[in-house]
Order: C-alpha cells, then sequence, then structure tokens
C-alpha cells in the first residue's frame, strides 16, 4: 500500500496522471534512437548478452536504434519492487517487462502509455502475438496499456491409461463416470500386471494446488470436470463465483470419496510430492492419471517407465462424461508476459522506434537470432525444420550449451508457442529399451484437442487469505478421508464456515475483479 501512495504522490508531482501530462516531446530520428529495455531474462544464472552481440549492431545498422539492455531480478518480488521503484521515481525504462499485479498499480497512476497505436505499426508480430485475448488482458477502460505474449503452453496436459492393461483385462476405452469407475476397480482387484500380487491401483493422483485449480487441485480435475465444476472458480456471466458452492461439487466431491472408500486410488495421494507421484507411475503403481506432456513422454521422463515396462502403453483419452453430459480435462488459462511502454518514452516520440524494434524481432531474422543463435554457428535446421545442434562444426557453440544461453536471453520476447519451437523442444525419438516411436509434441496436440474449460484470467484473482486457504484445502481432503463426515448437512456447515472465515468476501471480491478485468463470457 505504501508503494502504491508513493507512486501516486509522484505521479502527482511529475505531472504523469491521466489528464496532467505536459506537452509532448518529440525525438527526432536523424540519430540513433536510444531505447532502454528492461528484459526478463530466459536463464538468469547466465549473465547478460555481451557488448559484441550481434543482434545489438544489426538493430543499431537496420533498425537505427541505440538498444540498452538491464535484466531484471530473477526473483519476482524483486522485479515487482524495483519496477514500483522506478514508478515512483518516474524513472521507467523506455519498454520493460513487468507482471500483472505491478501493471495494474502503475497503470492506473498514468505511468504506462497506451499502446493501440502500436499494433498497426507491427502488423507481422501483432498477428502472431497479440490476438483478441491478448489485447484484452491488457485493456483497462478500453485502451490497451501493454503488450501480452503468450507464456506458457495451455492445455498441456491429460487423461491417461494404461492401454496394455485395459488389453490384458479385455476392457474398452471408458466414456463415463462409471464406466471409469469400473475400470479402476478392475485395475485394482484384477492383477493387470500379471506379477501375482496386489499392488496396483486404478487412479493416481497428489494434491497440486493453486488459486484456479480446486481445493485438490489439477490431478483430479478430469473427476470434477465430468460434473461441470472443473476449477475453483466458474467465470461464466451468468454463474460467477466458486464452484464449492455449486450442489455439483458436493457431487463431485462423494464421487471422489467412493473412489477413496473402494481403495481404487493409490492411497498415497495425500503424501505424495510431484516428485513421488511421477516414481509411482513409473514403476507401475496406477493406471490412469492426469499428467504433463512432456513430463510424460518427453525422452528422460519417459525412459524409466520403458525401462520397466517395455511392453506398457499409455494412451491419452477424452476425460469422462458425468451425469448431466459435462466432461472436461480441467480448466485452462493463458499465461501473458507483459512488455509495457512508459509514458516519458512515449511522450518523447519513441513509439515508431519501439515498433519497428518488436516487428524486427518477429522477423525471420530476428526470430531466429534471439531464439537460437547464429545459424551454423549456435544451430543448423533440421529435417524437420527446428533448430538443432545435430551436425554444428563446432559443438560447443551450440544453443544449448550452458555459456552460449547468453546469446538467447531475449528469447522470451519473440518465443509465441509456434510448431519450430514445440518441434526443437519436444524432437521425436526412439524409447531406449522398446523401440517405440515416441514425441511429447505428439501428446501434447492429443491432449490440447480433447475438451476443456476455458478459465482466461482465473489466475489473475485475488487468492484467499492463508487462514481461508487453508480451511479449503485441509477441508475437502479431511471429508475425503473420513476426518469429516461426508453428508449434506455437514457439507452445508462447513461451507457457512467458510463464509466466515471470508470465503464470501473472496468470492465477492474475486467476482468483481473478474468484472472489472473483462474476465466474464
Amino acid at each position: 500500500m505504501k508503494g502504491i501512495k508513493l507512486v501516486l504522490a509522484l505521479g502527482v508531482l511529475a505531472g504523469i496522471l491521466p489528464g496532467c501530462a505536459g506537452k509532448k516531446e518529440t525525438q527526432t530520428e536523424t540519430g540513433p534512437v536510444t531505447i532502454e529495455l528492461w528484459y526478463g531474462a530466459a536463464v538468469t544464472e547466465a549473465g547478460s548478452p555481451p557488448p559484441d552481440w550481434k543482434a545489438l549492431q544489426l538493430i543499431k545498422d537496420k533498425l537505427n536504434i541505440n538498444l540498452v539492455l538491464s535484466a531484471l531480478p530473477s526473483n519476482e518480488s524483486d522485479q515487482d519492487v524495483k519496477i514500483n521503484a522506478a514508478a515512483a521515481a518516474n524513472a521507467l525504462p523506455d519498454l520493460f517487462m513487468v507482471r500483472r499485479d505491478p501493471w495494474l498499480n502503475i497503470t492506473r497512476v498514468g505511468v504506462i502509455a497506451p499502446v493501440d497505436d502500436l499494433y498497426a505499426q507491427m502488423p507481422n508480430r501483432t498477428k502472431i502475438q497479440y490476438d483478441p485475448d491478448s489485447r484484452g488482458f491488457t485493456t483497462l477502460q478500453g485502451k490497451s496499456y501493454g503488450l501480452a505474449s503468450p507464456g506458457n503452453v495451455a492445455k498441456n496436459e491429460g487423461l491417461l491409461i494404461r492401454k496394455d492393461w485395459l488389453d490384458k483385462l479385455k476392457l474398452p476405452v471408458p466414456s463415463t463416470t462409471e464406466d471409469l469407475f469400473a475400470v479402476m476397480k478392475a485395475f485394482t482387484t484384477q492383477d493387470p500386471d500379471g506379477n501375482g500380487r496386489a499392488d496396483t491401483y486404478g487412479y493416481g493422483a497428489f494434491i497440486e494446488i493453486n488459486n484456479f485449480e480446486e481445493g485438490l487441485g489439477r490431478r483430479f480435475d478430469p473427476l470434477f470436470g465430468a460434473f461441470g465444476v472443473a476449477g475453483t472458480w466458474n467465470l461464466t456471466a451468468s454463474a460467477a463465483g466458486l464452484n464449492l458452492r455449486k450442489s455439483a461439487y458436493f457431487d463431485a466431491l462423494n464421487f471422489v470419496k467412493r473412489m477413496v472408500d473402494e481403495k481404487v486410488i493409490d492411497p498415497n495421494w495425500t503424501s505424495y510430492g510431484k516428485d513421488d507421484f511421477r516414481a509411482a507411475w513409473k514403476q507401475g503403481r496406477f493406471g490412469i492419471m492426469r499428467e504433463q506432456n512432456g513430463a510424460f513422454a518427453a525422452e528422460s521422463n519417459y525412459a524409466p517407465f520403458d525401462k520397466n515396462f517395455p511392453d506398457g502403453e499409455w494412451i491419452v483419452i477424452d476425460p469422462p462424461e458425468g451425469p448431466e453430459g459435462h466432461k472436461s480435462v480441467g480448466v485452462y488459462t493463458q499465461a501473458y508476459r507483459i512488455y509495457a511502454v512508459s509514458t516519458k518514452a512515449m511522450q518523447a516520440g519513441k513509439g515508431p522506434a519501439i515498433a519497428r524494434l518488436l516487428e524486427w524481432m518477429s522477423s525471420h531474422e530476428g526470430y531466429y537470432l534471439l531464439g537460437w543463435g547464429e545459424q551454423g554457428v549456435n544451430y543448423v535446421l533440421g529435417p524437420d525444420g527446428a533448430p538443432t545442434v545435430e551436425g554444428l562444426p563446432d559443438a560447443s557453440k551450440g544453443f544449448i550449451r550452458p555459456e552460449m544461453q547468453v546469446l538467447t536471453q531475449l528469447r522470451n520476447m519473440v518465443f509465441y508457442n509456434s510448431e519450430v519451437e514445440l518441434l526443437a523442444r519436444y524432437p521425436t525419438y526412439q524409447a531406449p529399451t522398446s523401440g517405440k516411436t515416441m514425441s511429447a509434441l505428439t501428446v501434447l496436440l492429443d491432449m490440447q484437442k480433447r475438451p476443456w474449460t476455458p478459465n482466461i484470467g482465473a489466475d489473475a484473482l485475488p487468492a484467499p487469505n492463508a487462514d481461508l486457504k487453508r480451511f479449503y484445502e485441509q477441508g475437502v481432503v479431511e471429508f475425503l478421508t473420513g476426518q469429516r463426515e461426508l453428508n449434506r448437512n455437514n457439507w452445508e456447515a462447513w461451507v457457512a464456515e467458510f463464509d466466515r472465515l471470508g470465503g464470501l468476501e473472496w468470492e465477492k471480491a474475486g467476482i468483481a475483479a473478474a468484472e472489472a478485468n473483462g474476465y466474464l463470457k
């Protein structure tokens, strides 16, 4: 709060609040335009690009821009402190990466400029980086105050099942919740791995929670999705709010409780961490799970399972359909990386140069140079058209080498999850023991086409306070493990206690934030 007040006070003194800006200055471009860029490093421990970095000279020669680079701190809270301090002092750089929370605060006090006019000045970059969702993400009161590029790969998880176990037990792929339960029961009781021991379970999971993936987390989302209550938040305009208030949430919880009671879920689900969970499926402990594409199918991750079970086979399936016809792998949101332009830079007439810089970054030349380095030195193009280090004359110069990471520190400014990037990230390979052809990219594309629930913006909504968060997360687990009896009266009493501890206020704040930011659909 003190930081926000300081920004407000100095904003008024500096004349930078909306409506307070003074006469605009313009910068002629007879000489190079200096653009100061604060960037988020792709590999924070690698260091900054060297002074003789080829890109700097190209940018000066081709674009008439003198690019001055500074890496933001690796820690997000330290990034926020640096941005807020610069905003308070009216000393923001021309172009800078900023997280959404500080972006919201400093946008409201006028130190960030609208960028609506820049989109048309960089048509190629706008086409591939700034779709309507991206522009909506940075729009306040009808104006776009930041350039939001896609970050993580969305919908990169899926529901997987051991097809070899299905075949062994002569079972079809399950399509409904009851089908799924029957398969889970068979996987638990009918020795699908044929080792003569009762050491397998139908479903495997662990609790992996954030603010938008429900009180049990993403590993259980396909089960809650079958009842239409995937995720923490419902962001449809007609039914906005917390899913735990909906009657269907109680029904979903009862379905999971049935799994626990009938022991078809690996009983270690309450104690597993991520590494434990992943070790367990590689050891053949359970036959159904929600997992991430790379964590499942990337070469180093799949190798232990392949060694243990060369005849084993996982396949991606549709999530089960529930009693009312709902089905969903879970909720998805889209992370965006915001780059903002300071009001000072725009007033100084640097907008066209910034647009020119970003458009070049998304050109063929800029994209490959910033993403992988110099062709023939740091990478070559493989048969699939993706950059690779295979066949380089000097392998020590390959873009994957730690010492070469300084050359691609700005790759987060050009990457947008293109096919080329995904091919480079997820190459096809032969599994070492079984010889199977594997591709985490093929798995990803399969996962993405399954039914999902859009939840754009849910990850940006207010978080519950620590006590409420603990009560919520512990409560649902206690109902499942029998520490609390799961019946309608007990559930309603628990929700009432949840509200007393601040649940209703949290829900109201979340809906208000969703409305203010255009997240309700």
